[in-house]
């Protein structure tokens, strides 16, 4: 055993005396101010009067027997001791504020957080909750519909759905996660009647460079979707950025230009005729680009009831989604 292995083991079967803790609210109110570079700001955040925080500063203080912090008319600064210390102590304070949510939400069996991706949260999800709620009576759903991927560590949310074209980046699961797949789908070109009958025909890929094409935050979706369909040439893409792909539906809907979407979420406009699946029965259009929906969770919390109940009945719904074509 080299000497730091002793010293943590001997750490552990003695640990720091507790008489060494100042009283936790006084830590709270040191953190707040650290944090928030002022007392009345810190008395706000902890719904307290600036004089109890006041005074629980000056009790720190006089426990530790060092000075913290530096009063002056334009607010307070930390000392270099008070940096130190509160370098320490708020890491130890957030890994407890961690720890408590943790075992929050290992026992709260009533609330779900799910993050979505927008489109899939507007156009798919959110329609088919009530479902879910139904079936599991005093379940309480909050759904966050954004395209930034959640902080697991810091427990953003218990679940997150994510989209990742087969043609893009590989999907790369961080450290303690896990993730299923639930649905493949493919990515299709689609555009209103109205705006096909008023523009040159589309026989294959290579037409729709000289089309209207709208993208979401950049170029990229429509260049490696054409690149999939054997459309290598330089492009010189143009047309509107509308950042999330249910606004490039809603575009496309309104006779404004191409979208790329895929059939969970234009599957209701396909089948209504609102939106039209551009190449259908073209072997141009062969082979499809496909895009992967990933259920990902902690590791850890993978069999937790909610979770599982949730990942079981989606899984189910899927199943269920009639199909588009006969092939």
């Amino acid at each position: 055993m080299n000497p730091s292995d002793r010293k943590s083991s001997t750490s552990a079967i003695n640990p720091p005396s507790r008489k060494a803790l100042p009283p936790f609210e006084a830590l709270r109110a040191f953190d707040a101010v650290a944090r928030l570079r002022g007392i009345r700001k810190a008395a706000q955040s902890l719904g307290r009067d600036h004089a109890v925080v006041s005074r629980h500063l000056r009790a720190i203080e006089r426990w530790t027997g060092t000075t913290l912090i530096e009063r002056s008319s334009g607010g307070v600064t930390l000392t270099e001791d008070g940096k130190r210390y509160h370098k320490e102590i708020g890491a130890a304070l957030d890994s407890i504020a961690l720890a408590t949510i943790d075992l929050m939400r290992r026992g709260d069996h009533h609330r779900l957080h799910i993050w979505s991706m927008p489109g899939f949260a507007l156009h798919w999800l959110s329609p088919q909750l009530g479902a879910f709620e139904k079936a599991h009576p005093g379940v309480d759903i909050e759904l966050r519909p954004t395209d930034r991927s959640p902080d697991f560590s810091h427990h953003e949310t218990d679940i997150d759905i994510r989209f990742v074209p087969t043609y893009g980046e590989p999907f790369e699961l961080a450290p303690g996660l896990r993730s299923v797949e639930f649905a493949r789908v493919p990515i299709v070109a689609v555009a209103s009647r109205a705006y096909l009958d008023a523009n040159p025909p589309i026989r294959t890929p290579a037409d729709l460079v000289t089309h209207r094409l709208l993208h979401e935050a950049n170029f990229d979706s429509w260049a490696n979707w054409l690149g999939a369909h054997g459309v290598y040439e330089e492009l010189d893409l143009t047309g509107p950025l509308l950042w999330q792909g249910h606004l490039t539906l809603d575009a496309a809907k309104h006779d404004r230009g191409v979208a790329l979407a895929n059939h969970l979420l234009a599957g209701d406009d396909l089948r209504s005729g609102q939106l039209v699946e551009i190449g259908v029965g073209e072997a141009a259009f062969q082979p499809y680009s496909l895009g992967v929906y990933h259920f990902i969770t902690r590791a850890d919390r993978w069999d937790q009831s909610l979770i599982r109940r949730f990942r079981l009945w989606l899984t189910h719904a899927m199943s269920k989604i009639p199909p588009l074509r006969g092939d």
